[in-house]
């Protein structure tokens, strides 16, 4: 008798092949049967009319906080994912000393680089390790709905290694390298996935320095990357600006090659001169395949973005003087004063200060690239929606105009900023890049930046947008976006026994009605430890989430199951899967 039984579906399996009526029968957390499959089951879910998918897979997350307090990993397990992996970017809370001062420096480190906030991660972390071993173990041992999987930050183990002279970003000596290298042999040895490093100015401290590695040399990097080779086991990862990016991409190949390793890296674009470079690094690794290389670039459904609101942590008034004295009351208060005629006037008849930093200018004054996020959140606005156009045809100023949307909603409202990569105001090329054959959908950045976005929404969104609704190009065929943020977002992670709806892969399964299927509007909410703050998007149209063939949400709703479990590295694996995909080129089959 089977444990489960999915009836009458309409499944897409993951695998890429074209979707067909049948059913999906499961034992042990396994499935052990799809299509025309007879038998007794001690549940059955009717699943006519609805679409049958493997859970999705996120590549790109920073639950290294939540994840030890919130068995849900909200919002993931809102928007169907069902293994999320953290220790992206190079940031983490392992090693570290048992010691309150490093400890918090630590929180600082994600609050400033990630937007959590501090408070929360004060109050919900209970730090029961000193080593990434010992962090695993205490993440194992939290009952949860979902399975995670964590990758070694060189930001703390730097730290850990070096003190303040890691923080300074002092060059590392040989006897520093050693010891982290043995601190990531300790942690791959443990189950992490991967390692994964920071070389972006974008990720500054309040100090005003970036993050512990973001200036490694190359010896730093390579010392790091040798353990991945010594050991056969794991990924390594980084997100970097580029700005030498045949430098970066050679040491990245030979990394890989040198270690038969896979390289994971973040690729984006800030404007429309930079996107040749982008082409070049698409086919710099097409090239560096043909000599041995794994490089595979991580790349997002949408662009480099933010949501402002008087909640939030940016707005465009942010840095008018008139606008100061309001910037730490409570809500309610601000609110208040805001809908204050003359508070009102003073705002926006300030000019904001030229601040001669790119973001902060754009946030400030770009208002040709900024756009009122509705009910019905649109991704992909054109010119004639942005702030300043819809401000000329009102006969009012863009600050106006900005001002007066914030306040809608009970000053609820958001304002939607593509802050790279949207000169041509379409999505275009995020497809081209979603479309290249060694890229993998990612940068959802799941439970970080709360209080400027909530893109752990892109799986819904793939699929209700780019698959069903767009309407200004090409959309995703429905098999393809499925296999996308499934079996080739597990096997980019190393993730062998999951992403496919086929006999003995584990019972990671969506049940979505795909008709109904939407993100909700963006709003800020007050539920994380402290009363910490993020933007909070749902989702409505998902039937059932089910993980190990439990269900953990229907209609949305929590069912109590915790059948999730801490993915350790080494142990997700199924041994004579057929169609396996090859890891490095998931869009090929493996030899």
């Amino acid at each position: 008798m089977y444990d489960l039984l999915i009836c009458n579906g309409k499944i897409v399996d993951g695998t890429g092949r074209a979707a067909f009526e049948g059913n999906v029968a499961i034992v042990d957390g396994r499935i052990v049967a799809v299509g025309e499959v007879s038998g007794q089951a001690r549940r059955e879910i009717d699943a006519r009319g609805l679409l049958v998918a493997p859970g999705w897979v996120d590549t790109h997350s920073h639950m290294d906080g939540q994840a030890t307090w919130d068995p849900y990993c909200s919002p993931a397990s809102n928007h169907g994912i069902t293994t999320l992996v953290m220790g992206n970017c190079g940031v983490g809370f392992a090693p570290c000393k048992p010691d309150d001062a490093e400890r918090q420096r630590m929180i600082e480190v994600m609050e400033d680089v990630e937007d959590i906030p501090g408070a929360a991660l004060a109050e919900g972390i209970t730090w029961e390790w000193e080593s990434f071993p010992e962090y695993l173990d205490a993440l194992d041992r939290m009952p949860r709905a979902i399975d995670i999987g964590a990758q070694v930050p060189h930001c703390a183990v730097r730290t850990y290694v070096m003190g303040e002279r890691g923080v300074h970003n002092e060059p590392a000596t040989d006897a520093d390298i050693a010891q982290m290298a043995a601190i990531v042999r300790e942690g791959l040895a443990a189950g992490a996935v991967g390692f994964t490093t920071s070389r972006t100015q974008l990720h500054t401290t309040r100090t005003g320095e970036v993050m512990p590695g973001t200036y490694a040399d190359a010896s730093e990097l390579l010392g790091i990357g040798r353990v991945i080779g010594e050991t056969g086991q794991g990924i390594y990862g980084l997100v970097s600006d580029f700005s030498n990016w045949e430098e970066e991409m050679a040491w990245m190949k030979r990394l890989s090659i040198d270690n038969d390793c896979q390289v994971n890296f973040v690729l984006f674009y800030r404007s429309e001169a930079d996107w040749p470079r982008v082409l070049q690094q698409l086919q710099y690794v097409k090239e560096a395949r043909a000599e041995g290389a794994r490089l595979i670039p991580h790349v997002g459904a949408r662009p480099v973005n933010i949501l402002m609101g008087w909640e939030g942590t940016v707005n465009p008034f942010m840095f008018h003087q008139a606008y100061a004295p309001l910037a730490g009351l409570e809500p309610v208060e601000r609110l208040r004063q805001l809908r204050d005629p003359a508070v009102r006037e003073a705002i926006v008849a300030e000019t904001p200060p030229h601040l001669g930093h790119d973001i902060m200018d754009k946030i400030a004054t770009g208002f040709d690239n900024i756009y009122v996020l509705g009910d019905e959140p649109d991704y992909e606005p054109a010119l004639e929606d942005s702030v300043a156009f819809r401000a000329r045809q009102a006969g009012v100023t863009p600050a106006e105009f900005a001002y007066d949307a914030l306040l809608e909603k009970d000053g609820k409202r958001m304002l939607y900023c593509p802050l790279f990569g949207y000169d041509n105001r379409n999505l275009d090329r995020q497809m081209q890049m979603l479309a290249d054959e060694n890229a993998v959908i990612s940068l959802a950045d799941t439970g970080a930046h709360c209080g400027v976005l909530s893109d752990a929404s892109i799986p819904t969104w793939l699929l209700s947008y780019l698959v069903r609704d767009r309407q200004r190009g090409a959309r995703i065929g429905l098999e393809q976006a499925v296999q996308m943020h499934t079996r080739d977002t597990a096997r980019c992670m190393g993730l062998a026994d999951r992403g496919t709806l086929e006999p003995g892969m584990k019972a990671d399964i969506n049940i979505i009605d795909l008709e109904q299927l939407a993100i909700e509007t963006p709003a800020v909410i007050y539920d994380l430890p402290a009363g910490g703050r993020r933007v909070f998007q749902g989702a409505s149209g998902y039937r059932y989430t089910i993980v190990s063939g439990e269900v953990i949400m229907a209609d949305g709703v929590p069912t109590g199951a915790l059948p999730g479990r801490l993915v350790r590295a080494g142990q997700a694996t199924n041994p004579g899967q057929p169609n396996k995909r090859n890891i490095n080129n998931p869009n090929e089959e493996a030899a």
